[in-house]
């Protein structure tokens, strides 16, 4: 009888086995099914957020802002117009005691009159803006912050921290704040600010010695993943990422989002010249654009002016941070105007929108309500590409012809009369 027990033991567990295959072949077989049903009901397309709307009836528009108080019902209803929202750091955290409450109250009420709009929730992927409800935890992670040689955490224009993205405890936290608010249905996405800083190989490096602002670049990468399983396939994640700075312009981190906000066009970093730089800009939103990736071109009103030829070391003098120019009167803010509509109508594709503006506050005056005449004019869509010799672009819309010399740094848009059309 014990001879035979091996026997025994040996059958049970190969019909354990059998069994136990049999049943991961039915849980596979019903996983496949659902994903296959999936895959119909969706067309065969992979789950994707719901874009902001589009036409091309007028320039599409896209407003990024911040109050620290709450907006006006005035406010809310000119916010309202816009189809995408960006509610900077700091909105309503002194009315409402924290960014994500101040955020949420915005957002809710932009929606209440345009239920369309689409938000996002900003967040900054290395600098450590406070104010967030979200900084508690954060205080209980350990060495949460990059830090120099001696320990100073002040790294950041010698007044802020940055995170590091190389402390997996820190990913983790940075995903779940984000997860927490986009799961609000008044919040349609993540706004990813500092990507430049964090892949810039040459960003705090000084500080942090070579070796670490690696890990960091590597943690980036992980920390971009964890965010989208974080917040899931249907939200939104729109970065500051297309830069004429990168090898490829930044088209080679693109796929981790639904799109870029554009920033620091017209600074021409590591020894390109101005026309060459912004030109490889422009190629690289006509790309982007093109790929059905969505553009949110922001620009100031002029150009900033070109770095000293011995910069100091600092995030300025990079090229990484962007100047905004105070334009005195609506004469002068019409004037500096045309140049960056017309390379955002060289672009612009579905899903491209524009924004020009003098900051990002809306603390100080109302100055960031503008409205331009040009906004109110028919467009129409594009009859093509635009046409490229050398520096000089050309493209053609159903009611506005558009011409652009970046080389002059000049530019013309001639709208048709449509007043006698039917």
């Amino acid at each position: 009888m014990a001879k035979s027990c091996p026997v025994i033991r040996n059958r049970v567990i190969n019909c354990a086995i059998a069994i136990i295959g049999f049943l991961m072949s039915c849980s596979l077989d019903s996983y496949a099914q659902e994903a296959r049903e999936t895959s119909l009901a969706t067309g065969g397309a992979q789950l994707k957020p719901t874009y902001p709307e589009f036409n091309w009836d007028r320039i599409p528009l896209y407003m990024h802002i911040r109050k620290a108080k709450s907006y006006t019902d005035d406010e809310i209803a000119f916010l309202a117009r816009f189809p995408l929202i960006t509610f900077e750091k700091a909105n309503g955290h002194q009315d409402h005691g924290s960014v994500e409450a101040g955020t949420l109250v915005a957002a809710r009420a932009v929606k209440e009159s345009n239920p369309n709009a689409k938000i996002l929730y900003y967040r900054n992927v290395i600098v450590h803006y406070g104010g967030y409800a979200a900084d508690k935890k954060l205080e209980q992670i350990p060495g949460a912050m990059l830090r120099d040689r001696s320990g100073n955490t002040k790294l950041v224009r010698n007044r802020v921290e940055a995170y590091d993205l190389s402390n997996a405890d820190l990913r983790m936290w940075w995903a779940n704040s984000c997860k927490s608010v986009a799961a609000d249905p008044a919040i349609d996405g993540i706004f990813l600010d500092g990507n430049i800083k964090a892949l810039e190989p040459g960003y705090l490096a000084r500080q942090i010695g070579a070796s670490k602002k690696t890990q960091t670049i590597d943690g980036y990468h992980l920390l971009m993943k964890q965010t989208r399983a974080a917040i899931g396939p249907n939200e939104l994640m729109i970065a500051n990422i297309l830069r004429a700075r990168f090898e490829n312009a930044g088209l080679e981190y693109l796929d981790y989002f639904d799109g870029s906000y554009l920033e620091g066009f017209f600074h021409n970093v590591g020894g390109a010249s101005y026309e060459e730089y912004v030109a490889k800009g422009i190629d690289a939103m006509q790309q982007a654009a093109r790929r059905g990736k969505i553009i949110a071109f922001t620009t100031g009103f002029t150009p900033p002016r070109k770095p000293p030829r011995n910069p100091p070391r600092n995030a300025n003098a990079m090229g990484i941070d962007e100047g905004h120019a105070t334009v005195g009167s609506d004469a002068q803010a019409r004037a500096a105007h045309t140049n960056p509509l017309a390379i955002y109508l060289v672009c612009a594709e579905k899903h491209s929108y524009f924004r020009i503006h003098e900051g990002y506050s809306a603390n100080e005056d109302d100055r960031w309500m503008r409205w331009f005449p040009e906004y109110d004019r028919p467009l129409g869509p594009p009859s093509g590409p635009a046409k490229q010799d050398g520096f000089r672009y050309s493209r053609h819309f159903k009611h506005a012809s558009v011409s652009l010399d970046i080389k002059s740094q000049s530019a013309e848009i001639l709208w048709q009369d449509t007043t006698a059309e039917p």
